[in-house]
């Protein structure tokens, strides 16, 4: 086993931490599940982001707001999550009105018209309701009459899982122009009687205009996407589907909120998106040198930076703003990536990473050369 210098890794204690690293930098275990790296486009073809946009609610809820509703402080939050504040949608506002203007400031980007979509994929698993799917919700009021419209539930990789969906309906000319959404309202499943879940979440939206074009070396140029159902216990939210429909005992157990095996999740989430850091380098044939920036799943900065110096990354190449939004699940990967845009981190010509992970357990990423 390679030894990993300075790695945080080292202050997991517990049976399971050497473990742990050793699933990094040891070869694979034969019984593992494989995530499946994607085919490239058609020769000629490739799926370009040809606009990005993202609305948060605005309502802020700091962490002083957090000490108020349970036994937690401000430094320990920060200390342990790199979180200050996140945003809490107000009532009345749903996934699909995020969405919806997330989605329009990608469209005018873009300089998409809603009768151009072919097909829009929206990440979620905190939709308007359980059906009709949060995208015909948003295709409606997007008046893109044209367009399919799904949804994509994969937790946290839920944008990720959508966006390499698109790409192979652009690879194989299904479709040209293709909306994909990120969006989440965690608050309406937060506990926030539960220290260990309230404090990480909150609301946002990401959006995504995606769109074939001939012009080549430019793009999504790989994808990879994984996932382990064993896992399902450490993430997930009990009631509400057919298994525990709703009852007043189900209310009254609270089932209804989100449950998190924190130590299981950090675990896994280190060593899934490291794994796949390095699977997309190789499958796009470059080296991490010529990464310009990752952009990682915004769930703890401690993960974040266990996974960037697990694959010997400096965090000054990854981007960070779990700070301002805490983690939105599926839309913080597009959340960042519009920011980074925008704020001059990524420039024509640029090598770019998103990577994630989450509930199902799911993990996945995407290389896209702007």
């Amino acid at each position: 086993m390679r030894t990993c210098y300075n790695c945080p890794l080292s202050e997991i204690k517990g049976p399971g931490a050497s473990s742990l690293i050793h699933s990094v930098t040891a070869p694979r275990n034969e019984s593992e599940p494989v995530a499946k790296s994607s085919q490239p486009c058609k020769p000629g073809l490739s799926a370009v982001i040809a606009g990005t946009g993202f609305d948060v609610p605005t309502r802020v809820m700091t962490n002083a707001e957090l000490e108020k509703l349970v036994n937690t402080s401000d430094q320990w939050i920060v200390e342990r999550t790199g979180m200050k504040e996140r945003r809490i949608v107000a009532d009345g506002q749903n996934a699909s009105d995020l969405a919806l203007a997330a989605a329009q400031r990608a469209m005018d980007e873009a300089k998409t018209n809603p009768e151009e979509i072919d097909l829009i994929i929206v990440g979620t698993v905190t939709g308007d309701m359980l059906f009709p799917s949060t995208a015909c919700v948003l295709q409606h009021k997007l008046g893109a009459t044209n367009a399919a419209a799904m949804d994509v539930s994969a937790g946290c990789t839920g944008f990720i899982y959508a966006l390499d969906t698109a790409r192979q309906f652009i690879a194989t000319g299904t479709y040209r122009t293709i909306l994909v959404v990120g969006v989440e309202v965690l608050s309406r499943i937060t506990d926030w009687t539960d220290r260990g879940t309230c404090v990480l979440l909150g609301d946002g939206a990401g959006a995504a205009i995606v769109k074939a074009t001939a012009e080549n070396g430019r793009g999504i140029i790989a994808g990879l996407l994984g996932a382990d159902g064993s896992r399902g216990p450490d993430l997930y939210q009990p009631a509400g589907g057919t298994q525990i429909p709703a009852t007043i005992e189900s209310v009254k157990q609270r089932l209804h909120y989100l449950r998190m095996n924190g130590n299981a999740i950090f675990k896994v989430a280190v060593r899934s998106m490291a794994r796949t850091v390095k699977r997309l380098i190789d499958a796009a044939r470059i080296t991490a040198d010529d990464v310009k920036l990752i952009i990682p799943h915004q769930a703890n900065l401690r993960i974040i930076e266990a996974m960037a110096k697990l694959i010997r990354f400096p965090m000054e190449r990854v981007f960070v703003n779990i700070q301002k939004y805490a983690n939105t699940s599926s839309a913080t990967t597009i959340i960042a990536l519009d920011e980074a845009r925008k704020t001059g981190r990524i420039v024509a010509g640029d090598f770019v990473i998103l990577v994630a992970f989450g509930a199902g357990l799911t993990w996945g990423g995407v290389v896209i050369r702007w």
